[in-house]
């Protein structure tokens, strides 16, 4: 992976200082949004990571709501489909849900009960992991359907908050870390 193409990302991650409250450091990524070829590039890095570490993988499962931002345009490089994980209540039909703690609240997931079939591989990708709350929720969520879970991806690893450490033996990868 070039350090070039990385570091043409991590310059378009503002960081807010007390976002969305006091002692929050947030890390923003619009800027990479709005830039074209820096998207372009975000989507590249994590298609070329994603065909290089599996052979198959079924669905691409996006985490409200960064992971909508990121996940279709990189099912549809892959050639797969796209499942969203929604907040509670935004999902129509029968549904799993499971309640966890955020870094600074508490919220609840939920995903149809017919979003992917048991042994279908997915891969489960948002735009940042900090406490890993929603991560270690979604996987749980998909769990519970009895969905392969072959990694755990987002653009940006908060180190210090020991978010991946959540995720036990779950594989995981991030392309940018902060401490």
């Amino acid at each position: 992976m070039s350090q070039h193409r990385l570091q043409s990302l991590r310059e378009r991650v503002r960081s807010f200082p007390d976002f969305p409250e006091p002692g929050v450091l947030f890390r923003d990524i619009s800027p990479l949004l709005k830039d074209p070829v820096a998207f372009r590039t975000l989507i590249d890095l994590l298609e070329d990571h994603v065909r290089a570490s599996f052979p198959k993988v079924d669905f691409i499962v996006g985490l409200d709501s960064r992971g909508f931002l990121i996940g279709p345009p990189l099912a549809q490089r892959l050639g797969i489909g796209f499942v969203p994980v929604r907040k509670k209540g935004k999902l129509p039909g029968a549904t799993q849900s499971i309640s966890y703690s955020l870094e600074y609240g508490k919220a609840e997931l939920e995903i149809q009960n017919d979003a992917v079939e048991p042994g279908q591989k997915v891969v489960i990708v948002d735009d940042l992991l900090a406490t890993g709350g929603t991560m270690c929720a979604a996987y749980e969520l998909l769990k519970r359907l009895k969905a392969e879970i072959l990694e755990c991806l987002v653009i940006i690893e908060l180190k210090a908050l020991k978010g991946s450490e959540k995720l036990n033996s779950v594989p995981f990868y991030s392309l940018l870390q902060y401490d």
